[in-house]
Formats: structure tokens, sequence, C-alpha cells
């Protein structure tokens, strides 16, 4: 009997999502208008980061926590002006991949603010700011488990 309940709670451990967003650093820099902002990044920036990070999403009013950081890096085509932006997103829950930011990560062309970037879009969400120390995964899941399972194998 004990080792349903042992399968239940182990089951919800690993499948159930929290509803915590993801911490991200939000800046833009313009030709290199914002230092702090550009590569070399050093993370160590406090202003620039926000936990929890919020996105809109398309077609919805307000914001969201968001699911992913993300980085723009590129220059315009029509001035050459450089331009960097880190910030955060989440999926809007459309079909398609092309109009889902977060979605694919890749370098090339795009089109920005009415106009024509070469650069790349990337995006992650495997910690925090995706450049920070702070990297959440399931060995608190695993102790329990071992815990119980040591408790319990002679039940």
């Amino acid at each position: 009997m004990i080792w349903k309940y042992l399968f239940f709670f182990i089951y919800a451990q690993i499948s159930i999502r929290t509803g915590q967003s993801i911490g991200c650093f939000k800046c833009t820099s313009v030709n290199g208008d914002n230092p702090a902002c550009e590569d070399p990044f050093h993370n160590n920036v406090s202003d620039l980061y926000e936990t929890p990070c919020m996105g809109g999403r398309k077609g919805r009013d307000g914001l969201y926590p968001a699911s992913d950081c993300i980085k723009i890096t590129g220059h315009y085509d029509d001035s050459g002006e450089t331009m960097m932006i880190r910030g955060c997103a989440l999926d809007s829950g459309t079909l398609t991949t092309d109009t889902e930011i977060i979605r694919m990560s890749h370098c090339g062309y795009f089109y920005f603010n009415d106009r024509y970037v070469t650069g790349c879009v990337q995006s992650c969400n495997e910690m925090d700011g995706c450049n920070a120390a702070n990297f959440l995964n399931c060995t608190y899941t695993l102790v329990v488990f071992a815990i119980v399972i040591t408790t319990f194998r002679n039940v």
C-alpha cells in the first residue's frame, strides 16, 4: 500500500512545474551607449538583473512570468548601427516556430523595429540569467526519494 503513495509522491515531484519565472538580465545598448550591456558581459551588475522577469504575450494585455531569457545582437542593415538587447520572453502558444522568438535560436537576417538587422537571436532557459551562477535541478527530488526508500524498504 505504501508503494502506491510513494510512487504518486515521486511522480508529483518530478512532473509538477512551479509557477515561478526565470530571472534574466534586461538592458539595451545601441552603438555601445550602454557598456554594461555589451559583450564581454559581467553579470555582477545587479541593477540589470530582474527576477522574476516578466514579459508580454502575443494578443494579450499585461505581463506574465517569463520562461526564457533572450539576447539579440546585430547591426542594422540601413545604418550599420550595432545593437545589443538582453531581456526575457515567453512562448505565446502559437503553432508556428517562426513567430515565437524563444523556440529557436538563430543567426541571420531578421526584422526588428521596422528595420532589417543582421545578427543573432538567442534564447535559453537552463538557469537564471543564463550566465549567472544559480542552477535549479532535480537534486531535491532525488534526496527525498532516497530518504523515503531507505525509510520504507523493509515495509
